[in-house]
């Protein structure tokens, strides 16, 4: 195993240790293979990543090891790596990294990173998210083709509520839908705005979409996890790599394709070769900006009042009992 080599970009020389070790055992992909994809898309991860405070998840010894998420900067930051103090539910604060160069992904790929996790925020304003984040997570008994027809639904519900959805594979079985926004809404209102457009999904399409919070009250629906819009809640920025055994990547996606893909097309081989013909299909979503004044006041109309949080949040006003229903029905 070679003992370490440099990379060079724009500029600034980045040290990858043990480029040999193999992270992906599967397909025998390296760290040096990572840190080359992830240079190949470095237009689009950044896009993703530029001034948003960002927790790494890690893998020291491959994809079949243990993993841990990062969130305060690592000892030994470049000092050209800048940083943003954020603030958890719990009222601690944190310095995370903003990756806003090549070197920086690559830094965070020698550290062991695969997948970048950032937040919908950026260090100039931390309190008030500038993209709507749709999850739609498909249950037992769905797939991503369910997932696919939820998010085809979702298409035409944002537009007629003045909004744009940009479409991204999950680089598992679900898909993601960005609303980029005009910063001026709290966690709490974008999480509204997110159940109130998963109510109107239930409506839609019933028996097939779901906002239950208990896995046990889910069915074989599509859950719209309205949860990851609550503070400290992230998922995978566009173009990162996830821990599966084939290497997917999250992937923007155009809004014809849906129908016609499936989340292993998007892989660390095969990206590479998309981003070089197709450029980042999403590259325009910070051209936008809108607001969510039509949805908070469907969720007020809507009137069904709020649901419950990640265990690991405060109770927070207004939230029903954070109690699984059937314990709750055991207990009374």
């Amino acid at each position: 195993m070679a003992g370490a080599v440099e990379l060079e970009v724009d500029g600034r020389a980045v040290r990858l240790s043990n480029p040999d070790k193999v992270y992906y055992p599967e397909r025998g992909y390296t760290k040096l293979d990572i840190a080359n994809y992830y240079l190949a898309v470095a237009p689009g991860v950044l896009r993703g990543l530029r001034d948003r405070p960002t927790t790494l998840q890690r893998f020291p010894d491959g994809v079949e090891g243990e993993f841990f998420y990062q969130k305060r900067a690592p000892k030994g930051l470049p000092e050209w790596l800048p940083t943003a103090r954020i603030a958890f539910p719990s009222g601690r604060t944190a310095d995370e990294i903003c990756p806003n160069e090549p070197a920086a992904v690559l830094w965070a790929a020698n550290l062991g990173c695969l997948t970048f996790h950032p937040w919908p925020v950026r260090r100039s304003d931390t309190e008030h998210p500038d993209e709507l984040r749709i999850d739609l997570d498909p249950q037992p008994g769905t797939d991503f083709h369910d997932a696919v027809a939820a998010a085809q639904e979702l298409r035409g519900l944002l537009e007629e509520y003045g909004l744009r959805g940009w479409p991204k594979t999950s680089g598992g079985r679900g898909l993601h839908v960005y609303v980029p926004l005009e910063p001026r809404w709290t966690f709490t209102d974008c999480r509204h705005a997110v159940i109130a457009l998963g109510r109107a999904l239930e409506r839609r399409m019933p028996g097939k979409v779901t906002t239950a919070w208990w896995k046990e009250e889910r069915g074989e629906r599509i859950f719209v996890d309205y949860n990851q819009m609550a503070r400290d809640r992230t998922i995978a920025s566009p173009y990162s790599l996830r821990p599966r055994p084939e290497a997917t990547a999250s992937t923007p996606l155009r809004w014809e394709e849906l129908g016609e893909v499936k989340p292993t097309d998007f892989d660390l081989r095969t990206v590479p070769e998309r981003f070089a013909d197709l450029g980042d299909l999403h590259a325009d979503i910070e051209e936008h900006a809108f607001s969510l004044d039509r949805v908070l006041e469907l969720y007020h109309e809507q009137d069904q009042g709020d649901l419950p949080y990640p265990p690991d949040h405060p109770k927070m006003p207004g939230e029903p009992a954070r109690v699984q229903p059937s314990r709750a029905r055991k207990e009374s």
